[in-house]
């Protein structure tokens, strides 16, 4: 899927090894054994289609064959635990990034891992972790996105009424090849200053493009639910909500965009 021109753009990124599969159960599974088999840094997983693709608590990921991007990326982060939630934001920026420039959509981020357009679900985002990493080798951290891209018509209406795709969105076929490069190319560059000052950047430039900060939100814990506003994303890439009493600081969980009442 990858032609000459393709791989000349990522000759001189950390992300020239491009595994490009017509199926996979899942490309994060398959990084993470690849991880825990040795492999380097850098390695990308490409699948035109999942059978058993995963979204964020043991969700299914359903997508049509061919019609999405679907990748995960092999880090090994050099970063204190606390933050390698930023990797997964670094991915994030990347996406919407290549989304902008190769199909002309201004994607949103919501905390903690989607990306939005319209209103409707254009990507997700999941990162897994083998702490273990090897006797000699940085924990490997996976991260895998599957970007909807040109999608069929007509969908069905429970999923035109949460989803969209890139196809939908610019009014045209979009080059899955190409969005992987300009993805990769970005994410090589934000990636890059991660390891300069400990994510820093990387954590304002996704507080300031984040839709979720200024919301009204519903939190949905394993074990508690709670309603706030969100006010700010820390620098670890926590997302801070205001409940009142006091302000939560929020790791990991659901979130949804609540409309205010009245008015």
């Amino acid at each position: 899927m990858l032609d000459a021109g393709a791989r000349t753009a990522l000759a001189a990124t950390r992300f020239s090894d491009v595994r490009w599969f017509p199926e996979l159960d899942s490309t994060n599974r398959y990084l993470l054994q690849e991880a825990r088999s040795g492999a380097s840094e850098g390695l990308v997983a490409v699948a035109d289609h999942q059978s058993a693709g995963r979204g964020r608590l043991g969700r299914v990921w359903v997508a049509p064959p061919g019609a999405s991007l679907l990748l995960s990326v092999l880090f090994r982060p050099r970063l204190d635990p606390e933050r390698l939630h930023l990797v997964t934001a670094a991915v994030a920026l990347a996406a919407a990034d290549a989304c902008r420039d190769e199909a002309g959509v201004a994607a949103d981020l919501k905390w903690p891992n989607d990306l939005m357009a319209d209103g409707r679900k254009l990507a997700g985002v999941l990162a897994e972790a083998d702490l273990a990493g090897g006797s000699d080798r940085a924990t490997a951290v996976v991260v895998g996105i599957g970007i909807n891209v040109n999608w069929p018509e007509p969908l069905p209406e429970e999923l035109a009424s949460i989803a969209v795709s890139l196809n939908r969105l610019a009014g045209r076929t979009v080059d899955r090849a190409a969005l992987l490069v300009g993805l990769l190319r970005s994410l090589d560059r934000r990636y890059t200053s991660l390891g300069e000052d400990g994510g820093r950047q990387v954590a304002a430039e996704y507080r300031a493009r984040c839709a979720t900060v200024g919301q009204l939100v519903r939190v949905e814990l394993a074990d508690e639910t709670f309603t706030g506003r969100a006010m700010d994303v820390s620098d670890e890439g926590h997302l801070l909500v205001d409940v009142g009493a006091c302000t939560r600081t929020v790791s990991a969980g659901d979130v949804v965009h609540l409309r205010p009442q009245g008015g």
